[in-house]
């Protein structure tokens, strides 16, 4: 098992924060309670999967999670840069339809700029 590595950086509006390594039922509560820490009313938050290996059920529940906790902040929750094994698992249990993902960490972070006050009402936020 690959250990789950976070990282977080601050900018204009919200927070992108780097995930690694394997999520799981063993280290969600982790990166669920890393991204709570981090949340900040009214912004965004970008989650950068590039270094995301492995993905479970816990863990897909956690980004739910994440996106309801998010979303009542008044921010939207996005997901970049997700990886095959990741992706795959978002789209056969059917989450990726409920979560904003964008292509890269770039495009998520203009985005999370760009978003307009509606956005956090609406699903998929956009």
């Amino acid at each position: 098992m690959s250990p789950l590595i976070l990282s977080c950086r601050e900018l204009p509006g919200g927070v992108l924060i780097t995930v690694a390594g394997e999520l799981d039922s063993s280290n969600s509560d982790k990166l669920q309670s890393y991204a709570e820490r981090h949340c900040r009313l009214g912004a965004g938050m970008v989650l950068d999967l590039h270094g995301l290996t492995f993905l479970d059920s816990r863990g897909l529940h956690v980004l739910l999670r994440l996106q309801a906790a998010v979303r009542a902040q008044g921010g939207v929750l996005r997901l970049a840069d997700v990886q095959e094994l990741p992706a795959r698992v978002l789209e056969i249990t059917g989450v990726r339809q409920a979560l904003t993902i964008e292509p890269d960490v770039r495009q998520a972070v203009t985005a999370m700029g760009e978003r307009r006050p509606d956005d956090a009402r609406l699903p998929g936020g956009r």
